[in-house]
């Protein structure tokens, strides 16, 4: 990949960033209703001083006062993105969007990883079996396994398994991310409460990958099958299952890895129904919170973080992508 290419790339990022920016701001100043009044009333009576300067205090904290000039609130809005600033929350006095995505982050990185590696091995076998096996029972089941679980919401997935496994069998919690009286840590029961927190999040975004996986797989394996050098190893005695093991799945699974990148960014934006619904405390809980509470400053910091890591997951899937694969070829 040349220079200019990457560059090209790489620009066509950024301003797509600066658009989403702009749009992140115009979203908060055109949305009804405004938390800073009440606020601001508390804080005069906390703190014994005028309505005003109380006010005044509250729009300086979380980077916005609806009372400014448009174009000065944009001022204040970039330079505190600038400053890695991403504003306060108006309902959580004193705390930080950067804090709630710091805290909420791992925890949807955890879930969002765990799932689309399970997902990705399981669709990567059935794919290959069934590009390897086209007239094989396996072929119908699995085509038509994708067609239900692309055409269902992920959530319905999700509120069959709460019922079923949470509140009717009360095999898993219906809220949390471990249980509150374990120390966090590197220690064994806290890590297995982790994943028995996270077992029905993740379960449900497998059954719903799985498909999509499988059938991506399928596609470039059967182009790969077509491809010369397979039926030049055929020619040179070399065993079926070696093909398909060096050959076939070694080149068919390149373009899959390349969207892992964008499946991820993907799954962050898509997260706020799932971890809503499972009390799940990552980006999209806190963004349905938010939502709830009319807490647009937090609203504003995860839509833009999501935004940004979106377009670097797709720019780092694009600039890979020839890496991967040496045949594909840039155009400039």
């Amino acid at each position: 990949m040349t220079v200019k290419i990457v560059l090209k790339r790489v620009g066509t990022a950024a301003i797509t960033i600066v658009l989403a920016t702009v749009l992140t701001f115009l979203l908060l100043r055109l949305t009804p209703g405004n938390a800073i009044d009440q606020w601001a009333r508390e804080y005069s009576i906390q703190y014994n001083i005028s309505l005003t300067d109380a006010y005044e205090r509250i729009a300086r904290m979380i980077n916005y006062n609806p009372l400014e000039p448009i174009y000065r609130q944009f001022v204040r809005y970039v330079s505190g993105l600038a400053h890695g600033n991403l504003g306060y929350s108006m309902v959580n006095q004193g705390l930080s969007v950067n804090e709630i995505i710091a805290k909420a982050l791992p925890w949807t990185l955890f879930v969002s990883s765990v799932s689309l590696l399970i997902s990705f091995v399981i669709g990567v076998f059935l794919g290959v079996k069934m590009a390897w096996k086209r007239n094989s029972i396996l072929e119908p089941i699995v085509s038509l396994y994708s067609v239900v679980t692309n055409a269902v919401p992920d959530f319905i997935f999700a509120i069959i398994l709460l019922i079923i496994f949470a509140y009717g069998l009360g095999w898993f919690p219906i809220n949390g991310a471990y249980d509150f009286y374990l120390t966090p840590g590197f220690n064994l029961p806290f890590l297995l409460s982790v994943v028995y927190y996270a077992a029905l999040p993740i379960l449900t975004y497998v059954i719903t990958l799985i498909g999509g996986w499988a059938l991506m797989m399928k596609g470039s394996a059967i182009g790969v099958l077509g491809e010369d050098y397979v039926e030049a190893a055929r020619a040179r005695g070399i065993s079926e299952s070696r093909i398909m093991d060096r050959y076939v799945k070694k080149n068919a699974i390149i373009p899959l890895v390349t969207q892992l990148a964008v499946a991820l960014g993907a799954m962050l934006g898509g997260a706020i129904l799932i971890e809503n619904l499972f009390q799940y405390p990552g980006i999209g809980y806190y963004m349905s919170e938010a939502t709830k509470q009319r807490d647009y400053t937090v609203m504003q910091g995860i839509l833009l973080f999501i935004a940004i890591t979106m377009v670097v997951a797709n720019l780092i899937s694009d600039l890979i992508y020839s890496k991967l694969d040496p045949r594909i070829k840039n155009e400039e």
